[in-house]
Protein backbone atom coordinates (compact mmCIF):
# COMPACT_ATOMS: atom_id res chain seq x y z
CA UNK A 1 0.00 0.00 0.00
CA UNK A 2 1.48 4.10 -0.85
CA UNK A 3 2.12 6.01 1.83
CA UNK A 4 -0.90 8.62 0.74
CA UNK A 5 -3.06 5.92 1.01
CA UNK A 6 -2.25 4.98 4.44
CA UNK A 7 -3.78 8.61 5.51
CA UNK A 8 -6.59 10.79 5.31
CA UNK A 9 -4.48 13.87 3.41
CA UNK A 10 -8.13 15.39 2.53
CA UNK A 11 -8.01 17.12 5.70
CA UNK A 12 -5.12 18.92 5.45
CA UNK A 13 -6.59 22.41 4.21
CA UNK A 14 -4.72 25.29 3.25
CA UNK A 15 -6.81 29.13 4.33
CA UNK A 16 -4.22 31.10 2.63
CA UNK A 17 -5.64 29.73 -0.96
CA UNK A 18 -9.24 30.47 -0.21
CA UNK A 19 -8.15 33.95 1.19
CA UNK A 20 -6.18 34.92 -1.51
CA UNK A 21 -8.93 33.59 -4.10
CA UNK A 22 -11.53 36.33 -2.03
CA UNK A 23 -8.78 39.29 -1.92
CA UNK A 24 -7.91 38.38 -6.03
CA UNK A 25 -11.83 38.84 -6.78
CA UNK A 26 -11.78 42.33 -4.96
CA UNK A 27 -8.95 43.65 -6.95
CA UNK A 28 -9.86 42.49 -10.16
CA UNK A 29 -13.18 44.12 -10.01
CA UNK A 30 -10.47 47.74 -9.01
CA UNK A 31 -8.62 46.64 -12.19
CA UNK A 32 -11.48 45.42 -14.94
CA UNK A 33 -10.79 46.74 -18.39
CA UNK A 34 -7.11 46.88 -17.90
CA UNK A 35 -6.21 43.63 -17.30
CA UNK A 36 -6.65 39.93 -18.79
CA UNK A 37 -9.04 38.24 -17.57
CA UNK A 38 -8.89 34.78 -19.47
CA UNK A 39 -8.72 32.00 -16.99
CA UNK A 40 -5.08 31.49 -18.02
CA UNK A 41 -3.97 34.91 -16.33
CA UNK A 42 -6.47 34.49 -13.24
CA UNK A 43 -5.09 31.09 -12.54
CA UNK A 44 -1.56 32.89 -13.10
CA UNK A 45 -2.09 35.91 -10.71
CA UNK A 46 -3.70 33.80 -7.77
CA UNK A 47 -0.70 30.79 -8.16
CA UNK A 48 1.96 33.85 -8.21
CA UNK A 49 0.06 34.90 -4.56
CA UNK A 50 -0.31 31.84 -3.21
CA UNK A 51 3.85 31.42 -3.88
CA UNK A 52 4.45 34.40 -1.51
CA UNK A 53 2.28 34.30 0.93
CA UNK A 54 2.41 32.24 4.61
CA UNK A 55 0.89 29.46 4.22
CA UNK A 56 -2.41 28.76 6.94
CA UNK A 57 -2.75 24.72 7.27
CA UNK A 58 -5.67 23.20 9.41
CA UNK A 59 -7.02 20.09 10.06
CA UNK A 60 -9.09 20.32 12.36
CA UNK A 61 -11.26 22.67 14.73
CA UNK A 62 -8.44 24.04 17.00
CA UNK A 63 -6.24 24.56 13.84
CA UNK A 64 -9.34 26.86 11.83
CA UNK A 65 -9.20 29.06 15.03
CA UNK A 66 -5.63 28.92 14.75
CA UNK A 67 -6.00 30.47 11.03
CA UNK A 68 -8.95 32.81 11.70
CA UNK A 69 -6.55 34.33 14.36
CA UNK A 70 -3.34 35.13 11.56
CA UNK A 71 -5.86 36.25 9.38
CA UNK A 72 -6.74 39.06 11.97
CA UNK A 73 -2.83 39.89 12.45
CA UNK A 74 -2.16 43.83 10.57
CA UNK A 75 0.60 42.29 8.84
CA UNK A 76 -0.64 39.32 7.24
CA UNK A 77 -3.71 41.16 5.90
CA UNK A 78 -1.29 43.50 4.10
CA UNK A 79 0.95 40.72 3.46
CA UNK A 80 -2.11 39.05 1.84
CA UNK A 81 -2.92 42.12 -0.69
CA UNK A 82 0.37 43.22 -1.47
CA UNK A 83 1.23 39.64 -2.78
CA UNK A 84 -2.33 39.69 -4.94
CA UNK A 85 -1.43 43.41 -5.99
CA UNK A 86 2.21 42.42 -7.02
CA UNK A 87 0.97 39.15 -8.51
CA UNK A 88 -1.48 41.28 -10.97
CA UNK A 89 0.29 43.61 -11.99
CA UNK A 90 3.09 41.16 -12.76
CA UNK A 91 1.01 39.23 -14.88
CA UNK A 92 -0.43 42.22 -16.51
CA UNK A 93 3.12 43.35 -17.50
CA UNK A 94 4.06 39.65 -18.33
CA UNK A 95 0.60 37.28 -19.79
CA UNK A 96 1.20 33.94 -20.74
CA UNK A 97 0.05 34.80 -24.45
CA UNK A 98 0.50 36.63 -26.37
Amino acid sequence: MAFVDEYDFNVLENQSEKLVVEELGRQIAAHKGSICLCDTCVIDMAAMAMNTVKPLYHVSLLGTQYTAQAMSEKSYAASLKDSVSKAIKRVKDNPAHD
